[in-house]
């Protein structure tokens, strides 16, 4: 009998787990066509229909991991500075999900550095975040929960703390357990709510 589409996208559902599995037990270095027939249970020969190329595997399971990022629940406590938390929040490798998440961004960083194309489009995902964490905190320094400043300078240096947690957290996940990872952000947004912005505190040329 011939293929439904349903077959064909139900076997792409199938393909994209195991893909997944792959890149969240092995990291970007352990992607390969092999690796991903094993895990499906299918040969390669099967696989190079979806993926002619490892560039083509490599390309799919970006836009994969992305998906799955943007689909994540996330978290709605409030607006201000609540909500500068949440967003910083649902970055950190607090649950064994985002945890597989971040260890798959993490391993893909070596993969976008090697190529341009990609270095580019990971430069232009973080531009996006730092956006949207800028209108977080600008919107917290209305309230008056966080001084007068630059929101895209804050913004920039709090995704440059949360990218550095997440990176001990992954190495060494007993020293940054999740409630230290909480408590260390909490000591960093306290910082912030008593900072001065060196561009309005700078003193005057004459």
């Amino acid at each position: 009998m011939p293929r439904t589409k349903g077959d064909h996208e139900a076997r792409r559902r199938d393909v994209s787990e195991a893909v997944w599995q792959v890149m969240a037990a092995r990291g970007f270095a352990g992607l390969t066509l092999r690796a991903v027939a094993a895990e499906l249970g299918a040969t390669t020969g099967l696989l190079t229909h979806y993926f002619p190329t490892k560039h083509a595997l490599v390309e799919y399971a970006l836009d994969l991991l992305e998906q799955r990022t943007i689909a994540r629940p996330r978290r709605h406590a409030g607006k201000g500075l609540a909500a500068v938390r949440d967003a910083l929040l649902d970055i950190l490798p607090l649950t064994p999900e985002a945890t597989d998440s971040n260890r798959v961004w993490v391993s893909s960083w070596d993969a976008a550095l090697s190529d341009p194309e990609l270095s580019a489009d990971y430069a232009r995902k973080y531009a996006q975040s730092r956006e949207r964490l800028g209108e977080r905190v600008a919107a917290a320094q209305e309230l008056g929960e966080l001084p007068p400043g630059d929101p895209a300078h804050l913004a920039a240096g709090a995704q440059s703390f949360v990218l550095g947690l997440v990176v001990q957290a992954l190495f060494d996940p007993p020293a940054f357990p999740p409630q230290r990872q909480v408590a260390l952000l909490d000591d960093y947004l306290a910082t912030l709510t008593t900072r001065t912005d060196p561009m309005t505190t700078a003193p005057r040329s004459s």
